[in-house]
């Protein structure tokens, strides 16, 4: 089975919720220089109690992706690839926004010759740590991150670089990986330098328990450097809301693991995946609190970790179900003795959420999804969140990763 959901077939295409790719006419050569081309709609109605602009206690100086309320356009996704010739495959992802403007996902090329097990990308691309991270947003089964890749993160980390993988010759999966890159996505800064900003390396492995089980777990590493990172409306221990500078070095560990079971192997009427994942993340340098008053810069070293579990059970052809439960944990941050009065060193609280959802497919190009979640990331305003969404999928879609 693990082999078959590492693959392209209809298989792994229903079990990763993917669109299959459209068939090339082999007997007219010039549908070989043509590339697919699909475009993923989305959209979604949020009713949340609290502001989606506060930051979960204890990481205001991460990235707060939030949510957005009311009717809402999502992000379009434009996908394009094709074979360039026998050596390289291009893929191009653009996000356009609801507002206006394209942006660029992903941008790379892959070597599809190198023989061995290699396989080379360069360009701009979600970084191969975790599990998660590499998949595009209408493949996630629930309509949001978990809160650890919200707060790490950002959602997903993108990097501009070059990445190196190689799938070892053994009967159990086993994959190792490694990046160099520009370290443009958090919790790097982009900066005009020569040399990498950032590294990453990572393994998977997975096998076949029977015809009905597979799994496949992982490790990561990710090292950066943040340089005068801002951050703004931070609370500190006036209770005021201040802006504070930080640059220091940035390391982050993570490991991933992932069930799958379906009954006689077979996934078109019943399936269980469970899946979890765990990232330590460890800053040490200097902060610089209230660039607008006191303006005063000291050492500062925290240690923040976060981690969540899921479950999605498909119980019948095109209805699935699935249960997440996240917690983080913001540390106790080692602050300078000039910054010891002003910043916040132990919030003493562990932001968590409870989150529910039920969608369904009427086809692999189309679905619906309810979501109820229970939100404690801040402390003394429990947030009771619904979430209606739809995905559509037009044109040529492949496979998505195990």
């Amino acid at each position: 089975m693990f082999k078959r959901f590492c693959s392209s077939t209809a298989i792994a295409v229903l079990l990763c919720h993917a669109i299959p790719a459209a068939a090339a006419d082999s007997g007219n050569p010039e549908n070989a220089f043509n590339p697919a081309f699909s475009l993923i709609l989305s959209g979604t109605y949020g009713s949340l109690r609290q502001d989606p602009a506060i930051p979960a206690t204890g990481f205001a100086m991460n990235p707060n992706p939030g949510h957005e309320q009311g009717f809402n356009l999502g992000e379009s996704e434009m996908g394009i690839s094709a074979n360039i010739d026998p050596q390289f495959r291009g893929v191009a992802t653009l996000a356009l926004d609801p507002a206006g403007g394209i942006g660029v996902e992903n941008a790379f090329v892959q070597t599809t010759s190198l023989g061995d097990g290699l396989n080379l990308k360069f360009g701009r691309y979600f970084s191969g740590l975790g599990y998660l991270n590499e998949q595009h947003a209408h493949a996630w089964d629930f309509t949001d991150q978990p809160l650890v890749y919200a707060v790490l993160w950002e959602n997903q980390l993108g990097e501009d670089g070059v990445q190196l993988k190689w799938l070892a010759p053994t009967e159990t999966f086993l994959e190792f990986g490694g990046e160099i890159g520009k370290g443009r996505g958090f919790p790097g800064t982009e900066r005009a330098k020569n040399g990498s900003g950032a590294g990453v390396v990572f393994v998977h492995a997975g096998d076949d328990i029977g015809i009905e089980h597979s799994w496949r777990a992982g490790a990561s590493l990710h090292r950066t450097r943040r340089v005068a990172a801002e951050s703004a409306d931070v609370p500190d221990l006036g209770g005021n809301a201040v802006t504070n500078l930080f640059s220091g070095d940035s390391q982050t560990v993570g490991m991933d693991f992932v069930w799958k079971y379906a009954p006689n192997g077979n996934i078109r009427n019943r399936y269980l995946k469970v899946q979890a994942e765990y990232f330590r993340r460890r800053e040490n340098g200097d902060l610089t609190y209230d660039t607008a008053g006191a303006n005063v810069t000291d050492t500062y070293a925290v240690t923040q970790s976060g981690w969540y579990a899921q479950g999605v059970y498909q119980f019948m052809p095109l209805w699935r179900s699935g249960l997440r439960y996240d917690r983080l944990d913001p540390g106790k941050a080692a602050v300078g003795a000039l910054n010891a009065g002003n910043v916040i060193a132990d919030y003493a609280y562990n932001p968590s959420r409870i989150t529910w959802m039920l969608d369904y497919s009427p086809s692999e190009f189309s679905r619906f999804r309810l979501q109820l979640a229970h939100d404690n990331s801040r402390r003394g305003m429990a947030d009771n969140q619904l979430f209606v969404q739809y995905i559509m999928s037009l044109g040529a879609h492949g496979a998505h990763q195990y």
